[in-house]
Order: structure tokens, then C-alpha cells, then sequence
């Protein structure tokens, strides 16, 4: 799939003085049914996580809280999103190598994903990832 294919979605927002609630629904508000929820926090400054890709793992990144930035590539062109609201979030179809970095202090991401956690899905070297979407 193309990097175009992978997009801001925004969400829901309703409004209310006592707070604001946004909800997430499978094959509505994300083009996957939701089979995995994960989130990643306590990251340290100056790291990032990520660094693969996923053969068929669709996933929805959300920062829940301060901002960090998702960096996609589908090996021939990259695109950065910079994340820091929790009624937006980045979609991202398969064969797309990921990282994350830029998390301020105390930033949470969640991400939701369209299967429960496989390693065989998994390219995690970054040229056999070319290899396989041909850019190499």
C-alpha cells in the first residue's frame, strides 16, 4: 500500500464543561476491526521506538497525551506526523517501516491494531523491508 493510504483520521470530539470524551469504533471511525490495544509511556528523552514494519497489521496511533512524532515509510518516500491531540489519530496499513521519536515528557501513545501480537508479522531489518517493497 502506498504511503497516501496512510492518514490523519480525526475522531469524535464531544464537548462538555465537566470534559471532553472521544470514542474509537472498529471498521467506522478506523478501516480495521480492533483486535489489540497497546500504549507506550515512561519513553525516555531522545529515544525512539518502532524501527519495523508489519506485513499485514493495520494499526491506528493516537497520542493520549503530551506529543511525540510518527515517521512512515514505504520506501520510497517518508512523511512525519506530529501527534499531540487524542481526538486525531494516524492510520497505518501494512508494509509501512515506522518509528517514533520527538516524545515530550510524560507523552502516552496507543495504539490500536487489527490482530493480537505475532512476531511472524514482524520485518524488524530494514533491508529486507526494501527487498520486499521492491526499493531495493
Amino acid at each position: 500500500m502506498p504511503l497516501k493510504d496512510c492518514q490523519i483520521i480525526d475522531l469524535p470530539k464531544i464537548t462538555d464543561v465537566r470534559g471532553n470524551l472521544t470514542f474509537v469504533e472498529g471498521n467506522n471511525h478506523v478501516p480495521f476491526d480492533i483486535k489489540r490495544v497497546y500504549y507506550l509511556y515512561d519513553v525516555p528523552g531522545g529515544s525512539d521506538r518502532g524501527e519495523h514494519a508489519h506485513k499485514e497489521l493495520h494499526q491506528f496511533v493516537i497520542c493520549m497525551s503530551g506529543s511525540f512524532d510518527l515517521v512512515l515509510d514505504d520506501g520510497f518516500e517518508a512523511k512525519r506526523f506530529h501527534l499531540n491531540r487524542s481526538y486525531y489519530g494516524v492510520y497505518v496499513c501494512p508494509m509501512m517501516w515506522r518509528y517514533l521519536d520527538n516524545f515530550s515528557s510524560g507523552s502516552v501513545c496507543m495504539v490500536m491494531a487489527s490482530d493480537t501480537y505475532k512476531e511472524s508479522d514482524y520485518i524488524r531489518d530494514r533491508g529486507e523491508f526494501l527487498q520486499a517493497v521492491g526499493a531495493a
